[in-house]
Formats: structure tokens, sequence, C-alpha cells
């Protein structure tokens, strides 16, 4: 864990979106942080079919960061992901 410094605004942007959503400063700037890197990783994906990846891969234990980066087609993959249609 560490410490990352953000402007005021991005600040008050974090409070105000994770008061609507139901979750902490923290917890929204990992949210945007995590769909931000899976964007800039897969530009071809659509925000809503990073958001189903990113529940899939909650689902099936969090987020395989090197998984994703090495994934066949492009896409995104869970850790340990159950087989299926993604």
């Amino acid at each position: 864990m560490g410490i990352v410094k953000i402007s005021e605004s991005m600040h008050e942007n974090l409070r105000v979106a994770g008061n609507a959503l139901g979750r902490s400063i923290n917890a929204q700037a990992e949210h945007w942080m995590k769909v931000g890197m899976l964007a800039e990783m897969h530009p071809d994906l659509d925000h809503r079919e990073i958001c189903r990846l990113l529940v899939q891969a909650e689902l099936a234990g969090g987020l395989d960061l090197v998984g994703a980066i090495n994934a066949p087609q492009g896409k995104p993959r869970a850790a340990s992901a159950p087989k299926g249609k993604h």
C-alpha cells in the first residue's frame, strides 16, 4: 500500500462519486484506476465490457494483471477464471 497524491478537485470528485455509488474514496479511486488501466491496455473494449470483466474477475478471485496483459485476442482475464463464455 502506498500514498498517492491527487489534486483537491480530484479528491472532491472521488468523494462525490464514492458517496453516490456507495464506495469509500479509496474504493472509488481504485475502481477508476482499474477501469483506466484496462481501457489503456485494451482500447477495443468499451466501458460496459470492462465493467463486465471486472465483475467476472472479482468472482474468480481478483484481476490477474499479468493475465490481463498477456491475454489472447486482447481480452483481459480473471485470476483462475472459470471456463465458459466471457
